[in-house]
């Protein structure tokens, strides 16, 4: 048997041993200096990050089936493979998917570089099939969601006091943690007529962004209130803000404020 079919055997092995999880065999066949250069999420390089990555995908599918579409050797160290794998997606989360216990189908590309009857690096490229076509576009708009989520929590974060007043005899002192990325709950000072100092503590109801923009709402108009009205009353300065904010608000919302 020629080099290039003993190599095109090996390969075979590897996938087949890929599919049935055995980690004896892929241990055998990785070169100690394996590389993966088509590395899954979270999956740590080299041949133990490889094995693992492998083990954890086949716990959250069974019924694993594969199949060599077109194989060939290009010179005497690499092989060249495509191959269809099936299977059902019934045991755990899948790559951000929940098992719906349908049989999926993935095709793949790969090239395996031979060294000394060992897998010494992988290429891949993978057409996800069906249903897990549209992770990459979900990845995408984690991440502007998340870059959104950034931005309102700066503005959110612009809408509170930079710095505490000083009061003489008293000692103040400010903690903000919001529950998510941006929520609901606010504090200022207003510096009222007759040299008054007025602490505000509020929660617009609700959390996430709905509630934040409630809340950087309410702060301007408390302090814009606070300003024109030029009264050391609470009550005053509450009750035209409440008057302005009622008509402005959706109804299943509100604010406290003190």
């Amino acid at each position: 048997m020629s080099s290039a079919e003993v190599n095109k055997a090996l390969v075979r092995r590897f996938i087949e041993a890929q599919v049935e999880v055995d980690l004896g065999t892929l241990d055998e066949l990785l070169a100690p200096d394996f590389v993966d250069h088509t590395l899954m999420p979270g999956q740590e390089p080299g041949r133990q990050g490889f094995m693992q990555s492998v083990a954890e995908e086949q716990d959250v599918v069974s019924h694993i089936r594969f199949t060599i579409d077109y194989q060939a050797a290009d010179g005497d160290d690499m092989v060249i493979t495509r191959y269809t794998t099936r299977f059902r997606h019934d045991r755990g989360e899948f790559y951000g998917l929940m098992p719906t216990g349908e049989v999926e189908e993935m095709r793949a590309i790969t090239i395996h570089r031979i060294v000394g009857g060992k897998i010494a690096e992988e290429w891949g490229a993978i057409d996800p099939g069906r249903r897990l076509e549209d992770i990459e576009q979900q990845v995408r708009e984690r991440e502007r969601i998340d870059q959104e989520l950034q931005v309102a929590r700066r503005i959110q974060q612009a809408s509170l006091p930079k710095e505490v007043p000083t009061v003489e005899d008293w000692q103040i002192t400010t903690f903000y943690q919001p529950a998510r990325e941006v929520g609901g709950d606010f504090y200022d000072f207003h510096l009222l007529s007759e040299g008054r100092l007025g602490l505000l503590v509020g929660d617009a109801t609700g959390k996430g962004v709905p509630a934040a923009l409630v809340m950087s709402t309410t702060c301007g108009m408390l302090q814009l209130s606070a300003q024109a009205l030029d009264s050391f009353s609470p009550g005053e300065i509450l009750a035209q803000v409440n008057e302005t904010l009622f008509a402005r608000i959706p109804p299943n919302m509100f604010v406290t404020c003190f």
